[in-house]
């Protein structure tokens, strides 16, 4: 017995230090990631002037390298995406934990999870030849691979993470909630808007940045709709005129430029913005996670 003690103490032994090198080596694979792109992407400061990566124009060819239209094509393209999959999205979930029949549960469920499988290039390719000339003639625009091409189709995709997540939080708030609200006179729509949605709001908070993550993150899909045009838009008229995004800058140029070359650099300099901008997202949605914890933690005590 004492030895069977001994194994099995082993065995937990290990398998908690197991998961704590699982946890740790997740923080250890993103410093490296950054090191990475700090290591080939700073060189591009020291060989491209500050002028040249704030100017308006992107042309390796002739040397010129501005980012912000880079920066601004994927700012439009995220929040056109944004305005599309979070108020779809939060109101499926919607659907799917409060309204829906158990019937029809069963079966969007599995469908939202099986959507957001779906492979980011098929739906580009769908894009391509379905929406994008659609936009065209029903715009009358000169030619549908524009911002609001690459916005809708984004929206779709980030909408299946959003359902998902959001759903689940929903389900987790307890059914006493509900039964509470309903014994004081709510309506159902009311119990939802005042009761269910607050209660998981951390959940939904983090449903959206999942959602603005995947769609700013997103290449293939992107690149296929959008026209590919860097050029810096303001005002309303950019969203209906071909633009460029960073993911698909790095996607479309990285197999053609020299090893060690400015525009090599610079590309990786790229992806040093992308991958602040996506920790600064993490680290907003966390933070205002943790503050709604200790704020219903306030309030229960």
């Amino acid at each position: 017995m004492r030895n069977k003690a001994t194994s099995l103490s082993w065995i937990e032994f290990l398998i908690t230090r197991l998961v704590k090198a699982s946890g740790y080596s997740a923080i250890v694979f993103v410093g490296l990631i950054f090191f990475f792109l700090m290591g080939e992407g700073l060189p591009a400061l020291a060989e491209t002037s500050l002028s040249s990566l704030l100017s308006t124009r992107w042309y390796p060819i002739e040397g010129y390298y501005g980012l912000l239209p880079l920066i601004g094509g994927s700012l439009v393209v995220t929040l056109g995406a944004t305005l599309v999959a979070v108020p779809v999205g939060i109101g499926t979930a919607v659907f799917i934990s409060e309204i829906a029949p158990r019937w029809l549960r069963e079966i969007l469920k599995p469908l939202v999870e099986v959507l957001g499988g779906f492979p980011s290039v098929v739906l580009g390719f769908l894009g391509v030849l379905v929406l994008s000339p659609f936009l065209r003639e029903f715009l009358g625009l000169p030619t549908g691979l524009t911002a609001l091409a690459g916005s809708l189709l984004l929206g779709g995709i980030a909408i299946p993470t959003v359902v998902s997540v959001a759903e689940d939080a929903l389900d987790a708030v307890p059914r006493s909630y509900r039964d509470a609200a309903l014994a004081l006179g709510a309506t159902q729509w009311q119990t939802i808007w005042r009761v269910t949605l607050p209660a998981a709001r951390s959940g939904v908070l983090t449903a959206v940045m999942l959602g603005v993550g995947r769609a700013i993150g997103e290449t293939m899909a992107v690149m296929m709709v959008t026209g590919n045009a860097p050029v810096l838009r303001l005002g309303l008229e950019a969203l209906f005129m071909p633009t460029r995004t960073m993911t698909a800058t790095i996607a479309a140029e990285m197999g053609e430029v020299a090893n060690g070359s400015e525009h090599y650099h610079v590309l990786f300099l790229i992806g040093i913005a992308l991958f602040l901008i996506s920790l600064a997202i993490n680290v907003t949605a966390s933070a205002l996670v943790f503050r709604q914890h200790k704020r219903s933690e306030r309030i229960l005590s």
